[in-house]
């Protein structure tokens, strides 16, 4: 097959865009928590817009099925949102749901078919007990080859991604632990994040809450002492532990997409998508026996570099697919930040903190910020999105010039990776 380097029709403009708060809500349904980031969202467009100059809707979910009992999502989206009848096309692919759902309202407008769509994720997660929210997550893997046959859960997929990781580069927990600290102290700069409070706060209102009720008061020194301590965070699977782990979460998200040709009569603040890449892979036994690096996302960002036309070096910002912290080190190595093996030393030597030449996760990540999966591809895009025109309140990044963005979304273990890469103008 002859390769080419791939192109938009014409161009793709972001012109608005919002979520809802993530974290669990009992009382609300997932079109609830839609409802709050699509009022957000028209209330982002500079110029104001007409709904009803929205043509249709790409809605990225999961498994609402087992979730909330509830199929045929689209349409419901559609009305809940008083935009039916328009077209509205539910888009899975596990946690890279509204990251693909991003993607095909993108190739959408890039045709010609429409110049205005709407774009976004859901996910209502916290009805379900933990034991049976794995459960429905492993439908995100090969089921009779990942599942059935050799017992795998996803903490247990990526422990051994992250334990063969540690094998072959000599790295080690502590290394998993400054990606946890990170990343929390990047949530708690998020109002909308589930965990906005720092590590350390954490474990300071631990150690107080002990001393109220009359308990011993733990001597952690640091955060990671904390981390260190099997009480508050336990084993799920070696190598990771509970603050490894994205949380199960409520949420949505959604993105307002525009023709480029039409994008300033929105907004004067001008985003648009200078690349879209997509790669699906097959379970381990598929990946040649290096199960350290994942082989679609490999294939997606070297796509989604030719089609800017830009390199790793260029990309100013990421967010990343931390569904555990060993996931982050990968992604950062398969995206081409860190040669293969590097990625773990330079996330403790602080390389992706907002600091660094090129922070990862700004937002706190799917660690902190929350991971309702079918949400998280169009979250991320949002953050990127609010970075590139300097209005991500407090953890907006300072002192630098943030042309290009870039999200990197993974279902399952690597079955579907979906990278984007925004420009401001």
């Amino acid at each position: 097959m002859v390769q080419r380097r791939r192109k938009l029709g014409r161009g793709v403009a972001v012109i608005g865009g919002g979520m809802s708060r993530f974290g669990t809500f009992p009382e609300k349904l997932g079109r609830d928590l839609m409802v709050e980031a699509y009022t957000e969202a028209l209330q982002t467009v500079g110029k104001g817009m007409d709904p009803k100059d929205i043509e249709a809707l790409y809605i990225g979910n999961f498994t609402s099925d087992s979730f909330e009992d509830q199929g045929h999502l689209g349409h419901i989206i559609a009305d809940t949102l008083g935009l039916a009848p328009r077209p509205a096309t539910r888009v899975e692919g596990a946690c890279a749901s509204s990251g693909v759902a991003f993607r095909e309202g993108i190739m959408a407008i890039a045709s010609g078919m429409y110049d205005i769509v709407l774009v976004g994720g859901l996910e209502k997660m916290s009805l379900l007990g933990t034991e049976h929210v794995q459960d429905a997550l492993g439908l995100a893997a090969d089921v009779p080859m990942e599942r059935d046959d050799a017992g795998y859960t996803f903490p247990g997929l990526y422990a051994t991604m992250a334990s063969a990781y540690m094998a072959r580069y000599g790295s080690t927990r502590e290394h998993l632990m400054h990606v946890t600290v990170k990343n929390h102290q990047n949530g708690s700069l998020n109002p909308k994040a589930q965990f906005n409070v720092t590590l350390r706060e954490t474990m300071e209102q631990r150690k107080k809450r002990n001393a109220q009720r009359g308990e011993p008061v733990p001597n952690w020194r640091d955060e990671f002492d904390f981390l260190m301590d099997p009480g508050p965070n336990p084993l799920v699977a070696w190598p990771l532990y509970l603050f490894d782990c994205s949380p199960v979460s409520d949420g949505a998200s959604c993105i307002i997409l525009a023709s480029e040709e039409i994008a300033r009569n929105f907004t004067d603040d001008v985003v648009t998508v200078a690349a879209t890449a997509q790669a699906s892979a097959g379970p381990f036994s598929t990946w040649g026996g290096d199960i350290t690096s994942i082989p679609s996302a490999r294939v997606a960002a070297r796509q989604a570099y030719e089609m800017a036309g830009v390199t790793p070096k260029d990309i100013n910002l990421a967010e990343v697919h931390d569904c555990f912290t060993a996931a982050e080190i990968i992604a950062i190595e398969d995206l081409g930040f860190f040669e293969p093996g590097k990625g773990a030393f330079a996330a403790a030597e602080g390389q992706t903190t907002r600091d660094s030449d090129r922070p990862v996760n700004i937002s706190g990540g799917l660690k902190a910020k929350g991971h309702p999966v079918g949400a998280t591809g169009t979250a991320q895009v949002l953050e990127v999105w609010n970075q590139l025109r300097g209005k991500a309140g407090p953890r907006q990044l300072t002192g630098r010039d943030l042309r290009l963005g870039l999200t990197h979304n993974v279902g399952g273990t690597g079955g579907t990776t979906v990278i984007h890469i925004l420009e401001r103008k």
